[in-house]
């Protein structure tokens, strides 16, 4: 129960716009701060003006069948708990969004997405997001580390800046790593039963226990589904880049930018950053990797901010005027059973 009626006030009219006044603020202070902003935006919008400008606005389409396929995949997830609507699914996803870009890597998603569910069902219902998350993170180290190896295995046919060093040790060592650990993640993720009979053990974790039978609950042909459902978004991530790659003139191979795209997200997903952030980190390791097989800097900046507007920003707008007409606490709250 709230301290006070105020308190409860506040999150129901007044937090929604201050999201979103705070969201338009980072996000023109961090586009602000980015060099060379306006020969960037100056390059996108020429792009229109060519024959490829289709392509620019394809990766813009596609962005509604990246977070269509994540709310498909999220009420996959929670219809055990709750049924929702594909609907509702999407406007949790967009509003987990704009809870998100603020927070370090994105953990602000979860709180956005669960505000669409009964709020006796919104504990239970983050670690069903986790799982989500998790499988998300799978099919991103499984992608990762295969264009690792392929990368190793293929550096002396690509003319590598000066002090990239691949003879090194570090590199066989860490896709040795990483395929170690990717294995370990898909095991335990198809008996992700484990989790919770690991938290058994833990003393005072008792309380939790509800909270997790829902994970414990979940059948592997769902979390079949749901890394199905994660590995089709992943290739829609890398259809829009290549697009934007090709839109923007950094390359037309299609095979060696699926690759790099793929190292790019490997290493984008285990540096922990805040969203509105990783603008910044996206263009230093994209003029790194793209850098191998173009010189055209601009348009590979172009690519990496138009990647990051499209798949997180405009749809981060869009859940932040959803969270407006929001109301976080209902008259008679339902307590969570934990």
């Amino acid at each position: 129960m709230l301290p006070n009626k105020n308190i409860k006030i506040f999150l129901n009219y007044w937090l929604g716009p201050l999201i979103f006044l705070w969201l338009s603020w980072s996000i023109y202070r961090q586009l602000s701060q980015q060099p060379d902003l306006a020969t960037t935006w100056e390059q996108i919008q020429q792009s229109l003006r060519t024959q490829h400008a289709w392509k620019l606005l394809a990766a813009i389409g596609l962005m509604v069948v990246n977070w269509g396929l994540e709310a498909i995949k999220w009420r996959e997830l929670v219809t055990p708990l709750h049924r929702i609507s594909v609907g509702t699914a999407l406007k949790a996803i967009l509003a987990g969004l704009a809870f998100a870009v603020n927070t370090p890597n994105r953990m602000g998603e979860y709180a956005g997405r669960v505000v669409y569910l009964p709020e006796g069902k919104r504990l239970a219902s983050i670690s069903l997001t986790l799982v989500g998350s998790f499988s998300q993170v799978l099919v991103t180290l499984s992608t990762g580390t295969i264009a690792l190896w392929i990368w190793y295995a293929n550096y002396q046919a690509i003319d590598l800046p000066s002090h990239w060093d691949l003879q090194e040790l570090w590199v066989p060592a860490l896709g040795w790593l990483l395929s170690f650990l990717t294995g370990c993640g898909i095991l335990l993720y198809l008996r992700i039963s484990w989790i919770v009979r690991w938290v058994e053990k833990i003393p005072g974790a008792a309380k939790l226990l509800p909270v997790l039978q829902v994970v414990d609950d979940l059948p592997v042909t769902i979390l079949l589904r749901v890394l199905g459902w994660s590995l089709l978004r992943y290739l829609v991530f890398i259809i829009q880049y290549i697009l934007l790659l090709q839109c923007f003139g950094v390359t037309e191979q299609i095979g060696v930018a699926a690759w790099l795209i793929s190292l790019q997200f490997l290493v984008m997903a285990i540096i922990p950053t805040i969203a509105l952030a990783d603008i910044g980190i996206r263009g230093k390791l994209a003029l790194e990797l793209f850098g191998m097989i173009s010189t055209n800097q601009l348009g590979i900046i172009a690519a990496a901010l138009g990647i990051w507007l499209i798949n997180l920003i405009g749809p981060a707008v869009l859940g932040s005027l959803l969270i407006i007409r929001i109301k976080l606490i209902k008259a008679n709250p339902v307590k969570e059973k934990i």
